[in-house]
Formats: C-alpha cells, structure tokens, sequence
C-alpha cells in the first residue's frame, strides 16, 4: 500500500503527549508556522522507518505542514530513504531535487541535520559541488547550515576540501547555529585529515567565532588549543 502524507500525520498526530509537549516548547519557540503537538522524537523515528518508500509527492506535502513534529517525519524518511542500501539513482535524485526546491521548509537546525548529509552530500559525493556553495551564499541560515552539513558525507569518504572551503566563506556568518556547525564540520574534517584541519586554523583562527573556533579545537592537545585560541588575540 502506497505511503500517503495524509496517512503520515494521522499516525503521528496519536502519538501526541501533553508532557512531551511541555518539554520541546523549553527548547523550541511556536509562532504560525511553527507549531508543535508533542511526540517524541524518538517515536517520530520509528514511524519513519515504516514511510521510507513514501512519494516525493505525499512527502512535499508532509514539508508544508506548519507543525514541526511533521517536518521532522519528513526530514527523517528522506535521509533514511537516501542512505539506504537499497535506494535507487532515482529515488536519491528526486530526493535530492526536492530538498532544494523546499529549504524553505527545512527551516531549522534539526530538520537540517537528519536530512542535508544524506540527501544533498550523498547525491554530490560523485558530481560537482557548485549547489552546496549556492546554498552556502544563501540569505536563508537553514540553507548555509544545509550546505556545511552536507560535507559530512565528502569528509566520511576522506574528502575535506569542500568542508575547509565552505568553513571559509561563512567565518563572519552572524547565525551562530551555522558558525556552530562549521567548527563541528572543521572538527571532523581533521579527524580525517589532521594537517588540512592545522593548515585551515593557521590561517583563519584569529578570525574565527568563539563558537566555531572551540568546536574545530575539540579533538587537538591543550598546547595546540592554546597556540590557535592565542592568534590574533
């Protein structure tokens, strides 16, 4: 049976609990658009799980639903349907194809981060990465999150360029939730390639945020933490 978008929210919408409900609004703020009902996210998850083979069409319309809990079923299906072992070029294409047309409804942190590694970095691992640096430019923060976290994908496969140079356009970004996640991608990138992490703070530590610089030094010895905190300063 085919996966409908409206079949999606009457599923979530019987998950509801007024105590969870109590819990998100500590961390999140409701406006028009933003509205939540109370489910865990952890039961959003699971019933994702059963809504991976759901259409771009039905998930389009899970995208617009203004509750955040629903845009989280959303973002969730599309980066477990894009990583699974089983998605086919097409599925992975219009997944892709249909994160970019709707950033505009991947409009917060946690929608950003269950779906743009996935998604965007996983359909880019083999292509030109032109968009994500589209994103990156983007007066939308959620997009120039987007395109940081879509580097994870590159970085996991040895690949750090993209995340260096994407961390470089955004150093004076004024969202702390994008520089945040630069120095979170900075942080794995030297992981994987430690000289290319030092050669990047050599040059750019004395402008980096507070923020984007702590996260980026996580992993190195407290005298390098201190030689890089002390640059410009």
């Amino acid at each position: 049976m085919t996966s409908t978008a409206a079949g999606f929210i009457a599923e979530l919408e019987a998950l509801r609990d007024p105590a969870e409900l109590t819990k998100i609004l500590r961390y999140f703020t409701a406006g028009p658009d933003e509205q939540f009902i109370g489910v865990r996210m952890g039961s959003i998850f699971e019933l994702s799980k059963r809504h991976l083979a759901m259409p771009v069409s039905e998930l389009e319309l899970i995208l617009e639903s203004p509750v955040h809990e629903v845009r989280v079923g959303a973002c969730s299906i599309m980066g477990k349907s894009a990583a699974a072992k089983t998605a086919t070029v097409e599925r992975r294409g219009e997944l892709y194809e249909l994160y970019l047309r709707r950033s505009d409804r991947v409009n917060n942190w946690d929608l950003v981060d269950l779906a743009a590694r996935d998604v965007l970095g996983g359909w880019l691992s083999d292509k030109p990465r032109d968009p994500l640096y589209t994103l990156a430019r983007s007066s939308f923060w959620p997009d120039r999150r987007s395109a940081l976290l879509a580097t994870a994908w590159f970085i996991r496969a040895g690949e750090v360029a993209d995340a260096l140079a994407i961390s470089e356009l955004l150093l004076a970004d004024p969202e702390p939730l994008v520089t945040k996640a630069a120095g979170w991608m900075l942080r794995y990138a030297g992981d994987a390639d430690r000289p290319a992490l030092l050669g990047f703070l050599e040059a750019h530590a004395a402008a980096m945020p507070r923020v984007m610089l702590s996260n980026a030094l996580e992993h190195l010895d407290a005298a390098e933490k201190a030689h890089y905190r002390g640059l410009g300063r």
